[in-house]
């Protein structure tokens, strides 16, 4: 992908589609080469406590008996585009709680999860949008549709009493936008400050009954404001760059060969200066829409928008930024203990990036007007700690704070995302939340193999220790 979106492990690239957007798919179902590439795709004593992964077991009421379906189904919504895979136990009790899986552009039919909820004895539909793998043809608000779909679909399944939603990467700004909606109502995510308006046929959808929020990152919109190099002077020659704001100058703190570190004074000015530059596109799109709206423009119904050096996101090559908790959190230990302590991440540097920023097919968003405003764009001062969350509908969490069903919070320890889930985890509505770190997993949940090179800890169990707490959580008595 392009577009600093969903960044080396999240951030869900995109392809050249229909011969105007070009991005990478993303590679949710896998683990990433730095520990957390899954796909190229921002904070904050308790005394420590001991929780053994039999436990889950138990609570989970699974002993190994279910397995994971060998065939899953194919389900075709509509559009056509729309389509899913449903996972079945092959033979076991089956759970009256199903899941539902999607995100904005990325292939969740074989997501990973499902197969793994599926052999502990849940039923799963993971699905595709209608802007399957297609970054610029993304109109946001519209995924919600497809989310209803699924959720009307799962209840008509035989035995299903209830449905929890997952939001992995960047399907948690889809799948929270979803709930809050469903919840609050189109006025959620209509109004004069947002910056795209949700469609009215959005009223009236069908409420799901919890939400797991997987290594979610706080949307895309906040993925390309942190992705932004803010160096570029004229956005239609990106060589020009101001030398005192690169972010790969050597002299302002850049490590080729590990992660950098950057002085609190260049981070301030690198972090207000990416959200200038935010503001201008922003400023630049309207205008567009605007003279398309005024019959003013070449077309009649969109334009192309493409934004060149993208892949300046401080935390994909520093621990200087959000380097993990800011407060005691739980962390799932690789042995299946839990203990609560302040979480750092393991994550390994992308180095590369100072390369993929100049290019044309790792370094540029190739999107449209609607897609850059609806999923790509967000208002701020300053891209970590001053973002105006409500003006996208793009924004996970700016949704948790209407949202009242279950959740569950999981980051993976091996990724970025561990300060922003912490972020969501305080910022939900939700009375009944958990948050949970798994120790040395990727973005796409398995074991950070780069990662246990660097501290010497093996990491094996973190896709059957997560999935054991997911089982647990679910069969905990909260969903009867």
């Amino acid at each position: 992908m392009t577009g600093g979106f969903e960044s080396a492990a999240d951030r869900g690239a995109n392809r050249l589609a229909h011969r105007l957007a070009h991005r990478v798919s993303h590679r949710l179902a896998h683990g990433g080469a730095n520990c957390a590439d899954a796909a190229r795709v921002a904070a904050r004593g308790i005394g420590a406590a001991a929780v053994f992964v039999a436990a889950f077991g138990a609570l989970a009421g699974w002993s190994g008996g279910a397995q994971a379906q060998s065939e899953p189904r194919y389900v075709q919504f509509q559009p056509s585009a729309t389509k899913g895979a449903l996972y079945r136990p092959d033979s076991g009790p089956t759970s009256p709680v199903a899941f539902l899986a999607i995100h904005r552009t990325s292939n969740f039919m074989n997501m990973i999860g499902n197969g793994e909820l599926a052999k502990r004895g849940f039923v799963v539909l993971g699905m595709n949008p209608r802007s399957d793998n297609n970054e610029a043809i993304v109109n946001f608000e519209n995924v919600a549709l497809d989310i209803k779909h699924g959720v009307e679909f799962l209840r008509k399944q035989p035995g299903v009493k209830k449905v929890v939603l997952i939001g992995f990467s960047g399907g948690g700004p889809a799948t929270s936008l979803y709930q809050a909606v469903a919840e609050k109502g189109v006025a959620y995510c209509q109004g004069p400050d947002k910056l795209t308006q949700c469609p009215d046929s959005l009223k009236d959808l069908p409420k799901a009954d919890g939400l797991f929020l997987l290594d979610a990152h706080p949307g895309n919109t906040i993925n390309a404001l942190r992705s932004l190099n803010p160096a570029v002077i004229d956005e239609s020659d990106p060589s020009k760059i101001d030398p005192a704001l690169d972010p790969f100058n050597p002299a302002n703190g850049f490590n080729p060969d590990g992660h950098s570190v950057y002085s609190p004074e260049f981070m301030d000015r690198y972090f207000k200066a990416q959200a200038a530059r935010m503001n201008r596109l922003i400023d630049k799109a309207t205008a567009m829409r605007a003279e398309i709206a005024a019959g003013k423009a070449a077309t009649t119904d969109d334009a192309p928008f493409i934004v060149f050096r993208n892949r300046a996101r401080l935390m994909d090559f520093s621990m200087s930024v959000h380097p993990g908790s800011v407060r005691p959190q739980k962390l799932l230990r690789d042995d299946g203990s839990i203990v609560v302590e302040p979480v750092r991440s393991v994550r390994v540097a992308l180095a590369q990036n100072a390369r993929l920023d100049r290019t044309l097919e790792n370094g540029t968003m190739f999107l449209t007007l609607k897609s850059f405003l609806s999923a790509n764009a967000i208002r701020a001062k300053d891209s970590m700690v001053d973002v105006d969350w409500c003006s996208s509908n793009n924004s996970t969490p700016c949704a948790v704070k209407q949202i009242s069903v279950p959740l569950l919070i999981a980051a993976m320890g091996g990724h970025y995302f561990i300060a922003d889930n912490e972020i969501h985890f305080d910022l939900a509505a939700s009375k009944d939340k958990d948050y949970v770190v798994i120790e040395g997993a990727v973005h796409g949940q398995t074991p950070c193999e780069a990662c246990s090179k660097i501290t010497g800890k093996s990491y094996a169990n973190a896709t059957k220790n997560l999935y054991d707490y997911v089982a647990a959580w679910a069969r905990a008595g909260r969903f009867e």
